[in-house]
């Protein structure tokens, strides 16, 4: 995204999503009141009555806009989310109001992918605002039955940057690592972190640049260990391998060719898959075959990201996308020690993981 302003003068925006009842505005509160020294304008898009204006507002009000006792402003979203961001843009730039940085707290039964796509769209938005990342908060207590009947839930954990786990002191350590597990299967790029009454570090969740393009892409070891390393090379591809693909050479322990998860009974709708390669891409056939798949499989691709190996590239490529959104800039040069290699994660619903393999397979430097 090119934009008229450098990053550091945008302002960064959280975006702070999970389900009722999650413990979200928990947190929201202890950022307002511990966040010492920065301005925070909040946007509350939440259903119910728990909000943060029950302690902290000046006073009631109609007013869509309103300051906090410690200087900082709350909004309601009563309207459409770009008129509320321009207009606290524009009140910023008239000297209205004084603010550093934007929280966006959503409805508990939002799918985030809509509120992300907004900081986009929006030429006006997208030069001032600079979406920071996406923290979701899950309740340990009824986080399952959340997920097996809420898929908007699912979309919530899927979209996040930091996975933040409250009430983890009402269960017991087995229903707690058993729900680990299951927020790791769906997203495994994002870490994972308990917490006791909204008691986290914030810098763990703020200026952590998760929708920048950078060359960490972090994915946790633990989903790859379940990918049954003993099995890997039972699976059958379901398709011939017209070029040269040497499994020695394009897998680690941890293949991340199609495999089938036992995954006890919950089959989510939102999963994730890797895909890694020591092959270069072809530049030319990859950015066909991602632009197809974004015209296809857009709207069920949530979150994907990865660090790309390209032929005649002597520098790895950075690459994510949103939904039908996707973008790509060179990263740091490859070292004369490091071998190149390619990582990629996807995040969505009902992904066809062997569509995708195969496609990525074929756009190898080498591919027949």
């Amino acid at each position: 995204m090119n934009t008229s302003r450098s990053l550091d003068k945008m302002v960064p925006v959280t975006i702070l999503t999970g389900f009722l009842g999650a413990g979200k505005t928990t947190l929201l509160k202890r950022i307002l009141t511990e966040y010492h020294g920065r301005r925070v304008a909040v946007i509350e898009n939440e259903f119910g009555p728990e909000s943060i204006d029950n302690d902290l507002l000046i006073q009631d009000s109609d007013e869509e806009i309103v300051e906090l006792s410690n200087g900082c402003v709350c909004c309601t979203v009563r309207g459409d989310l770009m008129r509320t961001l321009n207009e606290l843009r524009e009140k910023r730039q008239a000297g209205k109001l004084n603010f550093e940085r934007v929280i966006l707290e959503t409805t508990g039964m939002a799918n985030p992918g809509p509120v992300c796509q907004t900081f986009f769209m929006d030429d006006d938005i997208a030069d001032y605002y600079r979406l920071d990342a996406v923290v979701t908060v899950v309740d340990a207590k009824h986080g399952m039955v959340t997920l097996d009947e809420q898929p908007e839930s699912q979309k919530q954990i899927g979209f996040a940057d930091r996975i933040l786990i409250s009430k983890k002191d009402l269960v017991n350590e087995a229903d707690y690592e058993a729900l680990r597990a299951r927020v790791l299967r769906i997203n495994p790029r994002a870490p994972i972190t308990p917490v006791n009454f909204g008691d986290v570090d914030l810098k763990s969740i703020i200026d952590i640049s998760g929708f920048n393009l950078n060359s960490i892409l972090d994915i946790d070891p633990d989903f790859l260990a379940d990918e049954h390393p003993d099995a890997a090379h039972d699976h059958d591809h379901g398709h011939d391998h017209d070029h040269d693909h040497e499994h020695g050479d394009d897998c680690g322990a941890g293949c991340d060719h199609p495999h089938h998860h036992h995954h006890a009974h919950h089959d989510d709708e939102i999963g994730a898959f890797v895909f890694r390669s020591n092959k270069p891409f072809d530049p030319s056939r990859l950015e066909e075959f991602l632009g197809g798949v974004v015209q296809v499989y857009g709207p069920d691709l949530l979150r994907y990201k990865g660090i790309l190996y390209m032929k005649g590239v002597n520098r790895r490529m950075l690459f994510q996308g949103v939904h039908m959104m996707m973008g790509a800039e060179p990263g740091k040069p490859w070292t004369a020690n490091e071998k190149p290699s390619t990582k990629m994660v996807f995040i969505g619903r009902k992904l066809p993981q062997e569509i995708f393999t195969r496609g990525l397979e074929q756009c190898l430097v080498g591919a027949a």
